[in-house]
């Protein structure tokens, strides 16, 4: 009988769109009081990303830890109802880990899957071995919190990159004119990692090993939602897309 339910209740999750505005004026309307609104919301998105978190965990990889992919559905959700996402990918990049982890996933959101887990580089005055330190502002070579939208690919000096558009207001987003973009590099690889005990630095990008940028690139490209987290109290206060 529970296979028979279970279907239903998942169509009702995953039919689940953030408040908006509107909503906030109805509950005014009608008497409901908004911080009810809004934590029944919350409620009823964290179920729907348990259920989501619980699918993508029957694959072969490792899974970000929730809190760094609650973080990454919420805002996702949100940029998706905006229909500010056209290519329905979430990267998301967790610099609260050691650069010797593979902290990045690539889930492509409608198969409930995850395609790539990797290396992924912080900046270098962001920190050495853990990334501490944030920034929006250009040479800093610090790495910028945030929602990103992807942008155009190019061939640049790294060869294969891929421009990054931050959507987050005095976080991130400089990153155009900062030149902070998804590129490969010799110094994103197990072999540094052994010869110095850590992952190579960037300039502020979140740079990726030469063998999977090409790919990993042209999959994230055409407008996908890229989220590079850490559980900084700065950033949670200022991120309208986070709560």
């Amino acid at each position: 009988m529970i296979y028979k339910i279970l279907p239903i209740i998942l169509i009702g999750l995953f039919s689940f769109k953030p408040l908006t505005i509107e909503d906030y004026k109805k509950s005014y309307t009608t008497g409901t009081d908004p911080k009810l609104l809004a934590e029944k919301a919350k409620v009823t998105l964290e179920v729907k990303c348990k259920a989501f978190y619980a699918t993508i965990n029957q694959s072969n990889f490792s899974l970000p830890k929730f809190d760094s992919f609650l973080a990454a559905f919420e805002g996702y959700e949100q940029l998706k109802s905006q229909g500010k996402i056209v290519n329905e990918v979430l990267t998301v990049i967790d610099f609260s880990l050691s650069s010797k982890e593979e902290r990045m996933w690539v889930i492509d959101m409608k198969a409930q899957r995850i395609i790539f887990q990797s290396l992924v580089a912080h900046g270098r005055n962001s920190g050495f071995e853990f990334a501490t330190s944030f920034s929006n502002i250009s040479e800093s070579y610090k790495s910028s919190l945030g929602f990103y939208l992807t942008g155009e690919v190019y061939n640049g000096k790294h060869g294969t990159s891929l421009r990054l558009d931050g959507l987050e207001e005095g976080i991130n987003d400089n990153a155009r004119s900062r030149a902070v973009v998804i590129h490969g590099a010799d110094y994103v690889s197990k072999s540094f990692i052994n010869k110095t005990g850590r992952l190579g630095r960037s300039q502020g990008c979140p740079a990726v090993p030469y063998e999977i940028h090409k790919e990993l690139i042209d999959t994230i490209k055409n407008k996908s939602c890229v989220f590079i987290y850490h559980p900084s109290r700065n950033y949670i206060e200022k991120s309208k897309l986070v709560s």
